[in-house]
């Protein structure tokens, strides 16, 4: 049956709408992104209730718990093994074992970073890393900039690989009830190719700058504030990555897991102070992700969104190959505009909307690949690229040397390559192995109220 526009949904789009520009040009008004999703959500529900489309309960379950207390959980356990100094020692470990051969530097951070980055969100692997990259280039007296990019461009592409690596994948994964094997199943592959594309294109780009042998040495040695605290946090994330994998078998919520791995390690370290543990934890980004849970809950109740969805749904249906690439490529394009984050948090109810598994399930592997990918395309195509500008532009005042700042001209002269080759190798696998990624998951069920399952 073919939906009507009502005056509702229009309003209801049109909050969306400015809501969405609002987060987008934060930096020209001087509002944080949370506070104007806090103000959107205020009134999308204020509306909804004017126009019997929405109410609090239904703000309330519009929201994904899953995705935030997962978050939350993982920040807190970052947060104490920050406090060991282990990240500190694995940095330098790396510093040392390069000596100073440039493009190996840079594919043993790109490494670790990337591997941190499948169980811990972007933000958190480049904000322990990029403090100690200018350290390790200072010490080797080399310019920071092509390792900083590595690291926020490989931790990017990586994240793309598992249900817990990049916030986008959560919601996607929460929503549509995609356990943990499943994505790396369908994604490990096609991104460990994307991530070797993306390493490959930066050695390409930097290889000026890779060429010449560092004029300094890194011999520095920093021991652990806490070893035996570090050791039983990486026991507790080993045996988080054994619960996350089995986690479908033993229908627990990937929260579960990390609730569980947080109250193991907060046991194990008898010493530590919650308080101090807490005030790590990102409240600001978890308030962004209530309200935009809300903001959109009260579109989707609205209808507007599947009023949206079946313009759509007819294309789909007649071409579901190319709809796929497109819908990637759209994605890539649109996160490399915006944050990667409010776009997924609009496409997942469309995409839910067409009602089919069959062609829900290449759609979503397409939107996870093309927000993950597009991230990369400019410095705000996600968080960890805008922190990794900062600290960049804060070591060029702090030396007074300008050519330290990652600019958003030279970051999109250096991201966008990277964007574009991950797309095309993306591309190129998909459409070789099209039945795999089109072959219908028996598990997905799209649920609104994930945080109820």
């Amino acid at each position: 049956m073919e939906i009507q526009l009502t005056e509702g949904m229009m309003i209801s789009g049109i909050i969306l709408a400015v809501t969405f520009i609002g987060i987008f040009t934060e930096t020209l008004h001087g509002f944080h992104r949370s506070k104007v999703a806090m103000l959107g959500a205020g009134v999308m529900l204020v509306t909804g209730m004017s126009y019997g489309f929405y109410d609090p309960a239904g703000a309330f379950m519009a929201v994904d718990w899953n995705v935030v207390f997962l978050l939350g959980c993982m920040m807190a356990i970052v947060s104490i093994m920050i406090q060991t100094g282990g990240f500190e020692v694995m940095a330098t470990n790396i510093g040392r074992i390069s000596k100073g051969r440039k493009f190996m530097l840079m594919a043993l951070l790109g490494t670790a970073v990337t591997g941190l980055s499948l169980l811990l969100d972007n933000v958190t692997t480049v904000v322990i890393f990029g403090p100690l990259i200018i350290l390790i280039c200072q010490s080797l007296k080399i310019t920071p900039i092509p390792y900083l990019l590595a690291a926020a461009l490989l931790s990017d592409t990586g994240g793309v690989a598992t249900l817990v690596g990049d916030p986008p994948n959560l919601m996607i994964g929460s929503a549509f009830g995609i356990d943990f094997n499943t994505f790396v199943i369908h994604m490990g592959g096609i991104v460990l190719l994307a991530w070797l594309g993306t390493l490959t294109t930066l050695r390409v780009i930097f290889r000026k700058e890779l060429s010449t042998p560092a004029e300094g040495s890194f011999e520095d040695r920093i021991e652990y504030k806490d070893k035996p605290l570090w050791n039983k946090s990486i026991f507790v994330l080993l045996l988080m990555v054994v619960l996350f994998v089995i986690h479908g078998t033993i229908h627990w919520q990937p929260w579960m897991v990390s609730g569980l791995g947080l109250i193991i390690l907060v046991f194990l370290g008898k010493s530590l102070d919650l308080d101090e543990v807490m005030e790590k934890v990102e409240m600001q980004l978890l308030i962004f992700f209530i309200s935009l849970f809300m903001l959109v809950g009260g579109v989707e109740g609205s209808q507007f969104l599947e009023y949206l969805g079946q313009f759509i749904i007819p294309f789909v249906e007649s071409d579901l190959f190319m709809a796929t690439l497109i819908l990637m490529w759209v994605a890539a394009v649109m996160s490399a505009a915006i944050d990667n984050i409010p776009f997924t948090a609009a496409m997942i109810p469309i995409i839910a909307s067409i009602g089919d598994p069959a062609l829900q399930t290449p759609l979503l592997w397409a939107l996870a690949l093309g927000v993950g990918m597009g991230g990369n395309g400019t410095h705000i195509g996600s968080t960890a690229n805008v922190f990794i500008v900062t600290i960049s532009e804060r070591l060029a005042k702090d030396t007074g040397d300008p050519s330290l700042a990652i600019t958003p001209l030279k970051w999109f002269r250096y991201g966008l390559p990277v964007m574009i080759v991950t797309l095309i190798i993306c591309s190129i696998v998909l459409t070789l192995f099209w039945d795999f990624y089109a072959n219908p998951l028996d598990s997905i069920v799209y649920n609104p109220n994930a945080s109820g399952h």
